[in-house]
């Protein structure tokens, strides 16, 4: 006698919400909207509604999703080890790192999991190295509008008041001054600055670049004081840009000694790496810095293909992310209240003179998924298989609801 395989129930976009309402820590302002697949651009919810994905997991999602060559590499490599820890080697790791240091120009890599753990790395990497010029060499200097984690050190460098204070005092000896204002960043440097670190990018301050002007005098001043030049790229690199690095749109080229990625890294496989020269990298030393889960042969495999498939779209990044570009500055210029249209490559900013939250519910119920940073600048994180079809689509909808704007 055989017993009868109940079927699977699937719960409601309401069951879920209710759930986690009741059990889950209630930390996030969460969109009213629950999402159960995907595919390619597109995601849907329990009800089989589709939405046209414009954040794409807040830049994570860079293929879309289910991506026939990732999907097949995940389920290859689960077959066989997932995790190993870093008493032992994997095979993917080196591979991985020196692929790493041939995109960058850097040389040596840290694995982590997630960009704000790459970021706590950092923070010992900078203040090792001062260390051991001088036991009083260890500020940090930030950018105003920055955002870098959610750890108390991350949140120690992120340059939004919003963020930090009710968990304050966080990491003494961190100064902030204002992206693009070179003689401010004159006055923080001196002989107690151990690191600064860059957004070449604002995200959460905005999809505001610095410009190259400022960029280079921060490389100048890092070296006249033996200071690491740390770029955050977690959310503004990796492909993203349109180049590997947001650093490399600079002619010419202002390489930092220490990078952050993550986001698109593992398609959506958490890891966050540092990647260093060597000098920042010998600042650590055995013991000093480690981590359990970083660098796991499922991660490192998955990101080697995220890495070829990214290389082949290089080029449509930055074509796809021109026209978008263009396209929002069109529209743009029919309506009053967009300020400006910022960013380069799928990393773009709208800039509004209103509240933006309304316009993000707007276009969900509309179909299309975007999302409202630093108040007023709407967000565009596209996967980086989105065509020119896509975006007429977007600004459809934009159009759409501008219209409706009093």
């Amino acid at each position: 006698m055989t017993t009868a395989i109940p079927p699977v129930v699937k719960p409601s976009s309401q069951a879920i919400v209710d759930l986690d309402r009741e059990y889950v820590l209630q930390n996030y302002g969460r969109y009213p909207l629950a999402l159960v697949r995907g595919k390619g651009c597109c995601v849907y919810d329990p009800e089989g509604r589709r939405y046209l994905d414009f954040i794409a997991g807040i830049g994570v999602n860079a293929f879309g999703h289910a991506h026939p060559r990732i999907l097949k590499v995940i389920r290859e490599q689960a077959g066989l080890m997932i995790h190993c820890s870093n008493l032992y080697y994997n095979q993917y790791q080196g591979p991985l790192a020196k692929r790493l240091a041939e995109i960058s120009g850097l040389q040596r890599t840290f694995f982590a999991n997630t960009g704000t753990e790459a970021m706590e790395g950092v923070l010992k990497m900078a203040r090792a190295h001062g260390h051991s010029i001088h036991p009083d060499k260890y500020e940090i200097i930030s950018l105003e509008n920055s955002f870098h984690g959610r750890t108390l050190g991350a949140l120690s460098i992120t340059g939004q008041p919003k963020y930090r204070s009710d968990f304050e005092p966080l990491l003494p000896g961190v100064k902030f001054v204002p992206a693009n204002d070179i003689p401010a960043l004159e006055a923080a440097f001196s002989e107690r600055t151990a690191g600064m670190v860059v957004e070449m990018i604002q995200g959460e301050g905005g999809v505001l670049p610095l410009t190259p002007e400022f960029a280079a005098k921060a490389r100048e001043l890092a070296d006249r004081y033996n200071a690491l030049l740390i770029a955050d790229e977690i959310q503004c690199g990796v492909g993203r840009p349109g180049t590997w690095f947001a650093y490399q749109r600079s002619h010419p080229v202002i390489l930092p000694d220490v990078v952050t990625a993550a986001k698109p890294l593992g398609a959506g496989i958490p890891l966050g790496v540092i990647i260093a020269n060597e000098k920042s990298a010998a600042a650590i030393q055995p013991g000093q810095h480690g981590t359990t889960f970083g660098g796991g042969p499922l991660a490192c495999r998955v990101a080697l293909e995220a890495l070829d498939i990214m290389e082949e779209l290089l080029p449509s990044i930055e074509r796809v992310g021109g026209y978008f570009h263009v396209t929002l500055n069109e529209l743009a210029r029919k309506h009053s209240f967009v300020k400006e249209v910022r960013g380069f490559g799928l990393m773009l900013g709208v800039e509004l003179t209103l509240p933006g939250k309304q316009i993000v519910l707007d276009a969900m119920a509309e179909g299309l998924l975007i999302n409202c940073t630093h108040d007023t600048v709407l967000r565009f994180l596209p996967p980086y298989i989105v065509t020119e079809k896509e975006v007429d689509q977007v600004v459809k909808v934009l159009g759409k609801l501008f219209a409706k704007v009093k």
